[in-house]
C-alpha cells in the first residue's frame, strides 16, 4: 500500500516525529501540509516549516508550509482550507502537535496548563472538527493522533496531572471519533511509542542519557505509515504501540531504530500500560 497522491495535514510537523511521518509519506509521493508555529529558527530547537517543506520535497513529496497556531480557530480553519484548495482535498489528519511539562500541581501554573491543554486536547479536537468535513470526501480517510492508550492508573496522573489531562484528552478524541464517524468510514486511531524517542523534547527532559536509550523518530513514522495505508473501514478505534504495529506488518529487525547503534536496552515511554504485550521473540 502507498500514500502516493494522498494529502496529509500534519499539526506541529516542523521537527521530530511529525516531520519523520511527513518525510515517510513524501517518499510515497504524498502531498503534505505542515501547520506549525515555527517560521524562524529557534535557538534551542531545530527545524522550521520551511526546512520541513524542503525535506519533504527532497523525499519526493509536495509540501505546503503553513504558519499556524492550532490554538487559534481562524488560523487553523484557514490552514485547512488552503490545504484542501491546494491539493484538491484532505485524506489524512495527523494530530502531532503537543506541549509538555512534567510538573506537579503546585509547580504548574495556569498559563502552562492552558498551553498544554490548548495545544494537546483542544487543538486535537479542533483540528478534527475542521478537517472531518473534508475527510468525509476521501476514499480512505484517517485521523491519527499521537497519544497514549487510555490507562487510568493513578501513577500516570500523580506526578504530572496537567500534562496527563492534556495528553489523555487527545486519546479521548480517538475513542469518540472512532465511534461517531464509523459509519462514514473515517478511521480514528492513536499511536504511541514503546520507548522514548530521540527528539528535541526528550533531550530537554533528560539530556543525552535519555537520547542514548531512545529510538529514532523513524520507528513512529514507519508505524504511522503502516496504519495510514490500511482500510479505514476495517481498522479504527485502536490504541497502537509503534513496534507492535511494525511487527504485525512484517518488521523483525528493530536495531535499525536505535538512536545509538548497538543499543539494546531502551527507556520505556510515559503512559505505557503495564500490560503492553512484549515483542514476540
Amino acid at each position: 500500500m502507498s500514500l502516493k497522491g494522498k494529502t496529509l495535514f500534519i499539526t506541529g510537523g516542523s521537527r521530530g516525529i511529525g516531520l519523520a511521518i511527513a518525510v515517510r509519506a513524501a517518499r510515497d509521493g504524498a502531498n503534505v501540509a505542515i501547520a506549525a508555529k515555527t517560521a524562524e529558527p529557534h535557538p534551542k530547537l531545530p527545524g522550521t516549516i520551511y526546512s520541513a517543506a524542503e525535506e519533504i520535497g527532497k523525499a519526493g513529496g509536495k509540501a505546503l508550509p503553513i504558519l499556524c497556531d492550532i490554538r487559534e480557530e481562524q488560523q487553523l480553519a484557514d490552514a485547512v482550507q488552503k490545504t484542501a484548495e491546494t491539493f484538491g482535498g484532505i485524506d489524512i489528519l495527523v494530530n502531532n502537535a503537543s506541549a509538555i511539562q512534567l510538573t506537579g500541581t503546585l509547580q504548574t501554573d495556569m498559563k502552562r496548563y492552558d498551553l498544554m491543554n490548548g495545544i494537546n486536547a483542544r487543538g486535537t479536537y479542533m483540528s478534527g472538527r475542521i478537517c472531518i468535513p473534508y475527510l468525509k470526501k476521501s476514499a480512505n480517510p484517517h485521523i491519527l493522533t499521537l497519544s497514549p492508550p487510555l490507562d487510568m492508573k493513578p501513577k500516570w496522573f500523580g506526578p504530572n496531572l496537567a500534562y496527563a489531562i492534556a495528553k489523555y484528552g487527545m486519546s479521548l478524541c480517538t475513542l469518540g471519533w472512532a465511534e461517531e464517524f464509523r459509519k462514514e468510514g473515517i478511521a480514528a486511531n492513536s499511536l504511541w511509542p514503546r520507548t522514548t524517542i530521540a527528539t528535541a523534547a526528550v533531550k530537554m527532559i533528560g539530556g543525552d542519557p535519555f537520547l542514548k536509550q531512545s529510538r529514532t523518530p523513524e520507528v513512529m513514522a514507519d508505524a504511522a505509515h503502516a496504519i495510514l495505508t490500511r482500510n479505514s473501514r476495517e481498522f479504527t478505534g485502536q490504541f497502537c504501540i509503534d513496534d507492535l504495529v511494525l511487527y504485525e506488518a512484517g518488521v523483525r529487525d528493530f536495531s535499525q531504530y536505535a538512536a545509538v547503534p548497538g543499543t539494546t536496552r531502551f527507556l520505556p515511554d510515559f503512559f505505557l500500560p503495564d500490560d503492553t504485550p512484549a515483542l514476540p521473540v
